[in-house]
């Protein structure tokens, strides 16, 4: 961050004038620091979402919604999925540069000799009830974590602030294979450390003790995409939800729990099952154009789900490499007649030809095939979200640990337009 000190924005308020600094980034649209504002003019700007504000300074990741660019550290999406892995752009999320080959290693082997959970944790799990959705289950599992791990809790000793960003990396694989498994009545699936992370992750979900599962490598691959492409996201809800209880200094188990919670709303992490729904609704390619014309209908409240995106203008760039994951699945798996598959290739098809689609930049986004995706794999809808929760960790440790070393966050505390009653008086209760 730059500030430019021939650069200023001049604000005229109530006869007076406010000089307020522009800030440059390295790339991206200048800031105007607002920070003095309220203490000299006694003003609060109006931000509904906060989608025109700044809430902190960050190093981690950059979008550009018009070119459909997103970097990780610098290193675009692309280039990442194609030649990395997902526990290599953890390291880069983390500590800001890619590792050396012994780095990487020395990575790797902390990472997967930490991936069991504490035995105890297995009788906590087992108080939910069956039916009980995984997130809520992931939830409560991460958020009690710190009555597991106290060694790793005070957030001012960096030692145990590496350790609890080491063990939620590695455990959350294991915490949402468990909630899997505890919602379909199977018994737990421990951790093998001769696999890879995608690998063992789905080992935990679909091995069972009464015979050898064998990971088959493209399905392995195209799962390490998917956390590739989810690692990390700017500062989004639950992003911004883990910086915001971060910025009470509370421990870091509950800070990812907050988002985890905050990742469940639909609008949000729950896109992707939304979509997948809504694919199983409209049945067969038959239905389609009903359903086009309620989504092109303004006075209908149906909307297409997996299409477009709030911040890319043009395209979702992690929606291309999902698209060839995608194609590469269905391909081993011969799914190709499956209704829902062909409800889906249509309406993809459709989305690129059609002219309201093209004009409204309403193409398919990483939801619609990540849905696809895992729903080919075997998941139930109620793991897309869980799945996403565990790629996102690293993404919300890496701005949480961003956060904490920051000299000039403050607590998280927005301001409000108050359009309530002005001060009254009480009146007894027999006189009302």
């Amino acid at each position: 961050m730059m500030n430019d000190k021939t650069k200023n924005a001049t604000l005229s308020f109530h006869g007076k004038t406010y000089e307020l600094p522009i800030l440059s980034p390295s790339v991206g649209p200048d800031v105007i620091d607002i920070r003095k504002l309220y203490g000299e003019a006694d003003v609060f700007t109006f931000d509904p979402g906060f989608t025109s504000t700044a809430a902190c300074e960050s190093d981690i990741t950059f979008i550009d919604g018009d070119k459909g660019e997103l970097l990780y550290r610098g290193y675009p999406i692309d280039q990442l999925a194609e030649k990395s892995h997902y526990l290599e752009v953890c390291y880069l999320l983390l500590y800001g540069e890619l590792p050396t080959a012994e780095q990487l290693e020395a990575f790797e082997y902390r990472i997967t000799n930490h991936t069991m959970l504490h035995e105890q944790m297995h009788y906590f799990l087992r108080g939910f009830r069956r039916d009980a959705h995984p997130m809520a289950t992931m939830v409560g599992v991460v958020g009690a974590m710190s009555a597991f791990y106290h060694d790793s809790t005070d957030i001012n000793d960096a030692a145990q602030r590496e350790v609890a960003s080491i063990r939620m990396i590695a455990k959350m694989p294991t915490i949402a294979a468990m909630a899997y498994k505890y919602s379909i009545g199977q018994p737990f699936i421990y951790p093998r450390n001769e696999l890879d992370y995608a690998s063992n992750f789905l080992s935990m979900c679909f091995a069972v003790p009464a015979e050898d599962y064998v990971v088959n490598p493209i399905l392995s691959r195209a799962m390490d995409r998917i956390f590739t492409l989810h690692a990390d996201h700017e500062q989004n809800a639950s992003t911004s939800t883990v910086r915001l209880a971060g910025s009470s200094g509370a421990n870091p188990f509950a800070c990812i729990a907050a988002g985890i919670a905050c990742l469940w709303g639909p609008a949000h992490g729950g896109a992707n099952e939304a979509c997948l729904t809504m694919l199983r609704e409209i049945g067969s390619v038959e239905h389609i154009p009903e359903y086009i014309s309620r989504a092109k209908d303004k006075n209908d409240p149906f909307r297409l789900m997996g299409f477009g995106h709030r911040v890319y203008k043009n395209f979702d760039p992690r929606a291309k490499v999902m698209k060839q994951s995608a194609d590469e699945v269905l391909g081993l798996l011969g799914i190709e007649n499956n209704p829902t598959l062909q409800v889906a290739k249509e309406l993809e098809r459709i989305a690129l030809e059609d002219d309201y689609f093209v004009s409204k930049k309403l193409y398919p986004n990483v939801d619609f095939y990540s849905g696809i995706i895992l729903d080919a794999m075997g998941f139930p809808t109620s793991m897309f979200t869980p799945i996403f929760a565990l790629s996102r960790t690293v993404g919300w440790i890496a701005q949480w640990k961003e956060m904490i070393g920051d000299p000039t966050q403050k607590i998280g505390r927005p301001r409000q337009l108050y359009t309530g009653a002005t001060e009254r008086d009480y009146v007894d209760v027999e006189q009302r």
